[in-house]
């Protein structure tokens, strides 16, 4: 046997990072469940259930890829020195920090408090300090280390730069467990800082992926549901202004609790907009590619996390407002959401059947060279 064919199931097998969108993908439908109006008093047992399911699968990809990068460390090197798979490199620190949020809103039921408050911060801790490597390490490999076409923008150039907003939106829900006021108006604004961070960021990736649409159309195949991913930072943005600004009426004094309170509105309705009109045109284009056999794969994830940060940020904008519209918009994403996770979540178990998505993954072609190193 050759040395080729012994290493052939060792390079057609192999778990990335982009795996880990479907805890993301998970995990939101528990935390938005819980939060919904009207019916999320009654889902608090379907979103443990759930919670439970990504926490689990966490644990087990966690588990599968510090095995391989154990006993195969040049995979991890490969992916991330691969120019489209690394900007994957970010859903790891989303994961972690999905299920810090669904520990503070399930983790009761079978940890004491003040275990659970453990297992949450140290979640949220490591998720944001890896999501703040991934937002800077990626973006800079990328200008230093890799050419591309004008046209290479697509929606996974946001993946590493949407964790410091995922960060500061679950943030909020730990400022109530702090019990130093010092340290609470520390951890608000660190929050809102990493909201900006993400915000500024993602609205320059959002501009490019515009650009490229408009000069060059979709970039074709199982990369058009990467479209979907602008919906994260839009929908991570709003949750994340509703929720801030909600503690700060507790942590900070008038007349700024006041303002960042009011801020959920007065951005967050102009952004919900903008996202609903995206979700529009995502869709075409999508029923487009699908129209023209669009093959599935794990970009598939795509239509899950964004769709329910949507969802959380819908939530907070029927809180604030106190309007019915918000309230059944919300209430219609979330049943949007769990229909994108049936289909995502089918597709990934025959693709497992099949072997097909556990392929190596090959490095797009929208590079064109490599620059030296740096």
């Amino acid at each position: 046997m050759t040395n080729v064919e012994n290493q052939q199931p060792e390079l057609n097998k192999e778990i990335g990072p982009n795996w880990f969108a479907s805890v993301m993908g998970t995990g939101i439908i528990a935390n938005a469940a819980v939060g919904l109006p009207m019916v999320g008093k009654y889902l608090g047992q379907f979103g443990l259930v759930i919670w439970v399911i990504a926490s689990l699968m966490l644990m087990i990809m966690l588990l599968l890829k510090t095995l391989q990068t154990i006993t195969n460390p040049h995979i991890i090197k490969r992916q991330f020195n691969d120019p489209v798979m690394a900007q994957f490199f970010g859903a790891p620190p989303m994961a972690l920090l999905t299920i810090a949020g669904g520990t503070l809103l399930f983790g009761h039921h079978f940890f004491a408090q003040d275990t659970l408050m453990v297992i949450a911060w140290s979640l949220w801790i490591t998720g944001t300090i890896l999501g703040m490597m991934t937002a800077v390490i990626i973006p800079y490999r990328l200008f230093t280390h890799h050419e591309v076409r004008g046209d290479a923008a697509f929606g996974g150039w946001l993946m590493p730069v949407v964790p410091p907003m995922v960060s500061a939106a679950i943030g909020a829900m730990f400022i109530p467990h702090i019990q130093e006021t010092l340290l609470q108006q520390t951890m608000l604004y660190a929050c809102y800082a990493m909201f900006g961070t993400s915000l500024m960021a993602a609205t320059i990736i959002i501009t490019l992926i515009w650009g490229r649409l408009v000069h060059s159309g979709t970039s074709g195949g199982a990369r058009v549901p990467t479209l979907w991913l602008v919906l994260g930072p839009l929908g991570q943005s709003i949750t994340a202004a509703g929720a801030l600004g909600a503690v700060a009426l507790a942590v900070v004094e008038q007349p700024i609790a006041g303002s960042l309170n009011t801020m959920a509105i007065l951005y967050g309705v102009p952004v919900w907009g903008f996202a609903f009109y995206w979700s529009i045109l995502a869709s075409f284009l999508t029923l487009r590619a699908l129209r023209r056999k669009m093959p599935f794969a794990l970009t598939w994830w795509a239509f899950t996390f964004p769709v329910g940060t949507c969802v959380t940020g819908t939530t907070q904008l029927a809180l604030h407002t106190g309007l019915p519209a918000f309230e059944w918009a919300a209430v219609i994403l979330f049943a949007g959401l769990l229909c994108a996770w049936v289909i995502a979540a089918l597709g990934t178990i025959k693709g497992i059947k099949t072997g097909h998505i556990m392929k190596n993954p090959v490095s797009s072609p929208i590079i064109i060279a490599k620059k030296g190193p740096r």
